[in-house]
């Protein structure tokens, strides 16, 4: 329904632009309809026994219905003139009782034509800081006079309006602010991810090393470490890992066992040693208080002049590395029977060595990858993680420990949601053809 201008309108007051932004302020607009204002509309026009009700929202230009009874399809008109657009611009109940005698009415195109109101009342929707933002209105074709209880029961459904405008601005602003938390929330525990890990790995020589961090809650600081670095003999020690919790309990505890593995290996490489030296310091920390504990992988790699590696391992409750061969199999580098560090009194730590030959590689990984969820519901597991690297794995490239973290992460993408859980990855290649080192982190 569209109106053209004929009535005189009534002059805006000083406070119109604070009335305005009142309305933006409720997104009254926006809303979109769940019944709630049509039902008010509906009982409006029942208590006064009338033909039309209205819940309308007076912006800039216009009379925007969030609700109409009656007049079917209406859902704006033009403000000026206006039936609401002048009840909204006064304090109280605003009542016409024949518009055909009253002046602030009886041109008005809804009067003079059809639908041919002569009755109309209206409640002004107030805000608690005194903005207009609207009315409930009833209208009817036939001259009248409203009782009083049916003006009272008029303001209580204004009252209702109000309400739910006030309800549903503060579920926005609460949105809006838990948003915004959580916003925060995903970038500190980014940031603090970040000084939890080595931004870079160092260049091996003869060795081509990648890492990559998976995190199964951005706004959650997880628990899993990895590092690579030089010992002063010409070996390289390497570690990957998980500790007990989220937070900032898991942050504390994942850098004091990063940093101590690292002052520990330059005391003693021996990989047990460096494993049984982390397991005093978590003992000592958390003496008294709950037991805090991780399971860890420690190694060493020895270079050899023919361009192989030798790796010494230890495990301390660990999934088992994966060995891929030159052959083309995978074989699981068992640390078997390593206990948790940090848990028991006197915890036994396995080790074992490999060699690494020209076109083999070493993955490293925590139990998020392990522990995720097939399609099916079942857990990935070690076998079945070894055969998806059987089949999926292209190793004649230069830059196999790439290609072995594109495949893991492929198949991270694949489980999609069975992944719950962190997930760290390092891979260790000794390239096929001579050539540099290479590192990278993601």
């Amino acid at each position: 329904m569209t109106t053209t201008p004929s009535t005189t309108f009534p002059a805006l007051p000083a406070d119109e632009g604070a009335r305005l932004a009142a309305v933006l302020r409720y997104r009254a607009l926006e809303t979109p309809s769940d019944g709630t204002y049509d039902r008010i509309a509906a009982l409006a026009a029942r208590i006064f026994d009338a033909p039309m009700a209205t819940v309308a929202i007076v912006d800039a230009d216009h009379v925007r219905f969030l609700a109409a009874h009656g007049p079917a399809g209406t859902t704006r008109t033009d403000r000026a003139p206006g039936l609401c657009a002048s009840a909204v611009l006064q304090d109280g109940l605003y009542v016409i009782t024949d518009a055909r005698t009253d002046p602030r009415a009886q041109d008005h195109p809804l009067v003079v034509g059809d639908p041919g109101v002569r009755f109309y009342a209206a409640a002004p929707l107030t805000t608690p800081d005194g903005r207009r933002l609207g009315t409930v209105d009833v209208l009817d074709t036939r001259p009248r006079r409203a009782t009083r209880a049916q003006l009272a029961s008029l303001q209580d459904l204004a009252a209702l309006v109000m309400d739910e405008l006030e309800s549903r601005l503060s579920a926005a602003r609460t949105i809006a602010a838990e948003r915004e938390r959580r916003t925060e929330a995903e970038r500190l525990a980014r940031a603090l991810q970040r000084t939890l890990l080595p931004p870079t790995l160092p260049k091996v020589p003869g060795l081509k090393a990648a890492a990559a961090y998976h995190t199964a809650s951005p706004h959650e600081v997880g628990g899993d470490f990895y590092d690579l670095f030089p010992l002063d003999d010409g070996r390289w020690a390497f570690f990957i890992g998980d500790v007990c919790g989220k937070g900032a309990d898991a942050a504390a505890l994942t850098s004091l066992t990063r940093y101590t593995l690292r002052a520990a290996a330059i005391y003693d490489p021996d990989p047990c040693a460096a494993l049984a030296n982390l397991d005093l310091v978590l003992k000592g920390e958390y003496q008294g208080s709950d037991p805090r504990y991780c399971t860890a992988v420690f190694g060493v790699l020895q270079p050899l002049p023919d361009g192989s590696f030798t790796v010494a391992l230890a495990g301390g409750g660990h999934p088992p590395a994966l060995a891929l061969r030159a052959d083309g199999t995978v074989r699981p580098v068992s640390t078997m029977g390593g206990q948790l560090v940090g848990m028991l009194p006197s915890p036994r730590f396995v080790q074992t060595t490999i060699r690494l030959s020209p076109g083999e590689s070493l993955l490293l990984y925590t139990d998020g990858l392990t522990e995720a969820r097939t399609p099916d519901g079942a857990l990935l597991g070690e076998d079945g993680l070894a055969r998806y690297l059987a089949g999926g794995t292209d190793r004649a490239t230069d830059d196999p420990q790439h290609a072995l973290l594109n495949s893991v992460e492929a198949l991270l993408d694949e489980l999609g949601d069975g992944v719950n859980d962190d997930t760290a990855l390092m891979a260790l290649s000794v390239p096929a053809h001579p050539g540099t080192s290479f590192q990278e982190n993601r």
